[in-house]
Parts: C-alpha cells; structure tokens; sequence
C-alpha cells in the first residue's frame, strides 16, 4: 500500500504584512510536513500556503496556522479584492497518494470540529464535504463576504454555520473547511485597463463552463491592467488549453487580447501542456518551484519563527 499523502491549502486573509505571513507559515512547521509553497498577494490582501504529508500531521499542521491567523488577523480592519469571511478564509484537503477524497472529507470535519473547539471560530464545510447541497459552491457559503455574513447570521438560519455560531468570530470570522481534487488557480491578464471589460468576460467564461466543467471566474484591476482570475476545479474535464482558447475568443470579441498568464500556487503535472500558447504565455513559469510532483520531492525551508515578529 503506497504512503498516504495528503495535501492542505489554507488561504489566510493577509497579504501585505509580510512578517504576519511568515509567522502563520512558521507556526505550521511540524516533523513530517513537507511546505511545498507559499505566496503573497497584496492585491488580494490573501496568502495561500500549500502543505502534504501524512494525513493526522497535516491535519494539525493545518489547524496551527489558522489558531495563528485568528490570533493575527482582524477582519474589522481588513480589506482587498478577494472575497473572503474568515482570517483563515478556506482550509481545503486534497487527496495526493493511497488516500481518497473520501478520506479527505473526514479529515475536513475533523479539522472543522478542531478549529471550532480550540479557537472558538464557527466552521461552514464546502465542496466534498459539504454538509448541504447548497453549500457546496464556496461561493455561495461566501456571499456577502465577512460584513454581509456577519449580519446575516443574526437573521436568517439558512446561513448560519455549520458547526459553532450562530455567530461569527467577532474578529476572525469564520472558516470554511472543505475536501477537493486538485485546483488550478489561473489569472490572465487582458490589453486593457478597463474592469468593466473583464467582468464582461468572466460573466461570459462562466456562462460557457456551467454545469459541471469547473470553471470558475471573476474580473478585476490590478495594478491598472484588467485581470481574469480564474479556478479550474477540474482540469481533466476542463483542460487549460480550452478554457486559454476560450478566454482569447471572448477577449477579441471584446477588442481585447490576453498578454501574460499566471499560475497561483503548484500546478500538478497531469495538468501542464508542454507545447501549448497558455503555458508558453506564463509569466515566470519554473518547473521545479511550480508543479507539485517536484515540489514534493525538494519542499521549501520552513521560515524560522525566531526570527518573526508577531506583529
């Protein structure tokens, strides 16, 4: 029976304190955990951080990071261009080797329980291991972000969590805790300066993957270009080349082209398409920083705690 690996993903909802980020990450070191990556996004105001290993040290891991982000991060004061309701936004575990989404599913309801119980933070659990169909899409669990939820709580129990509540961490929010197959999270950048545009489009993108293609879509500006940021649920179904080619369609429709791409976070190998226009298109592509295959077998130093300041 191969080892089981399992992958977490926690997107934290700080992107500009650098020294902050770098304390969330460092309080996540454990013995067996491999950190295979970790970003910033000042933009975004978001941090995505990608750990694998051994399910139970994962598993805690996972939950050291967000008792840190609770303890950090003060949402009343927060603000960037991602949707978000919690300090510890979304603790997604992904299945890598001789271990089930399934599997992952338990793992995510164990970790809801733990963050709930140790941090006194309440937990809506989202895709696998959505508890309610209409739960599934984190979208949905996120509608009307913090502020809006924080509110919606009080008055409607259709929206209230899943475990703790009825309401939100005054602070930290609350969590949304899910299982999932891997995720490719894509952004294009259009010849534009006009946010009108790319929303248009990803209106347009998501109108064209609905059902069960797995795309989903959002534009933005940043840094005054228009930005299409994208999440592939599901690159077998849906394969980055198409929905490139499908982008670059709607774009010229709209007098526009796509000029640079980018990947956020690893990118697993089944998912690269060597010879294809939206790889040769990234932006700083790397092979060995950037698939997860690789990533895996060289992770990344833990930053040294002793060395961060809690601020």
């Amino acid at each position: 029976m191969k080892d089981q690996v399992v992958e977490c993903v926690p997107n934290f909802s700080e992107g500009r304190d650098a020294r902050r980020v770098e304390v969330i990450v460092a309080a996540m070191r454990l013995d067996g955990v491999r950190l295979l990556d970790w970003s910033m996004d000042p933009d975004h105001n978001r941090s995505i951080v990608t750990i694998a290993g051994e399910p139970s040290l994962v598993l805690e891991s996972a939950l050291r990071g967000v008792g840190k982000a609770v303890e950090l991060i003060d949402l009343t004061g927060q603000e960037g261009l991602h949707p978000r309701i919690g300090a510890a936004d979304v603790v997604p575990f992904v299945p890598v080797t001789g271990i089930k989404l399934e599997q992952c599913v338990m793992l995510a309801r164990q970790a809801g329980l733990e963050i709930w119980r140790r941090f006194g933070v309440p937990v809506y659990f989202y895709e696998a291991a959505a508890s309610r169909p209409d739960r599934a899409n984190l979208e949905e669990v996120r509608r009307g972000q913090f502020e809006g939820l924080r509110d919606a709580v009080r008055k409607e129990a259709a929206r209230r969590p899943d475990l703790g509540g009825p309401g939100l961490h005054p602070t930290a929010g609350a969590c949304a805790v899910g299982a999932r197959k891997f995720l490719v999270t894509y952004c294009l950048y259009l010849d534009s300066t006009d946010v009108g545009v790319a929303r248009t489009i990803a209106r347009e993108v998501r109108a064209v993957f609905s059902g069960s293609h797995g795309v989903k879509a959002m534009g933005l500006l940043v840094h005054g270009r228009a930005q299409l940021s994208m999440n592939i649920t599901d690159f077998k179904a849906t394969p980055l080349s198409q929905v490139y080619s499908t982008v670059s369609r709607l774009a010229a429709k709209h007098k526009t082209a796509t000029v640079e791409g980018e990947v956020t976070g690893l990118i697993p190998e089944a998912a690269c398409e060597r010879e294809s226009e939206w790889m040769r298109q990234l932006n700083d592509f790397d092979d060995q920083t950037k698939v997860l295959e690789r990533r895996l077998d060289t992770p990344l130093e833990w930053p040294d705690e002793s060395n961060s300041t809690n601020r």
